[in-house]
């Protein structure tokens, strides 16, 4: 592990990226909110620029790209509203492989009946925080509180005696956002390597971009084969080993690695 600001822009160290894809495309794995969008306060609000889509779509045409987003799986495709990639949602719970690949997967269905009813109580006690909300998505529960930032500790106090009540989740953490999700051993992480593990293309260099602490553990699983860049201007602790400062960087970096393929890789 290190900290984002000892990490080197992957812009600025583009030339040692393209010696790491040693001749071929990426398999492109991209976060959506915070990544492709900026971070907003509505969730609903965070929507793509028809720059980034196109850039998004221009890359896809170079190499497999799949979207990996704590947003439900179905949510985050309508928002990004392009075919020709893979989605994966809550946070790998649910794998929807590239479209030359068959691969389906969901991870924690026996622990929607846990979900549902934590659910139910949480939508209670937090309507008593002025600016919490509470958003379901089909693996997990979100308690945001980026409109209560005063009042974090209530909606962690809320959330915590929830899942005591509901052993058979977990808490994770997130930006300005409490979840409750399955308690098995699953994660954005995870469900990348499962995917490649399975996936009937030829191997590729796997390049990740995330800004949220959720995508630290697709960080770590590819830390040893792959590139991780994370999209930040703070000074965390992160496994990734590249960075970018915000979706304009990423914009950027998708159009340059789009010309690079064009040129020299394809």
């Amino acid at each position: 592990m290190t900290t984002v600001a000892a990490l080197p822009s992957a812009l600025a160290s583009w030339d040692d990226i393209v010696q790491r894809l040693h001749g071929d495309a990426p398999a492109l794995f991209l976060d959506y909110d915070g990544t492709l969008t900026p971070i907003v306060e509505h969730p609903e609000d965070a929507v793509l620029t028809a720059a980034i889509r196109e850039a998004v779509r221009a890359v896809a045409a170079v190499c497999p790209v799949s979207i990996v987003s704590g947003r439900d799986r179905t949510v985050v495709e309508a928002l990004v509203g392009l075919s020709g990639l893979g989605y994966i949602g809550s946070h790998g719970f649910d794998i929807c492989g590239p479209p030359e690949s068959p691969l389906r997967h969901e991870v924690g269905v026996e622990y929607l009946d846990a979900l549902n009813a934590a659910e139910s109580t949480l939508h209670e006690r937090l309507a008593r925080i002025a600016g919490a909300t509470v958003e379901r998505k089909r693996f997990g529960i979100a308690a945001h509180y980026r409109q209560a930032l005063s009042r974090r500790a209530e909606v962690e106090t809320v959330v915590r005696a929830v899942h005591a009540m509901h052993p058979a989740l977990h808490v994770a953490l997130g930006k300005a956002v409490f979840e409750l999700r399955p308690a098995i051993d699953w994660d954005k992480g995870r469900a990348i390597r499962w995917l490649l593990d399975r996936w009937s293309v030829a191997p590729r260099l796997p390049l990740y971009i995330g800004d949220d602490l959720t995508d630290e553990t697709a960080f770590e699983a590819l830390s040893a084969d792959g590139i991780g860049i994370v999209v930040a201007d703070d000074n965390r602790s992160t496994a990734a080993q590249f960075t970018l400062r915000d979706p304009r960087d990423v914009q950027a970096f998708l159009d340059r690695l789009v010309a690079t393929v064009r040129s020299t890789l394809v």
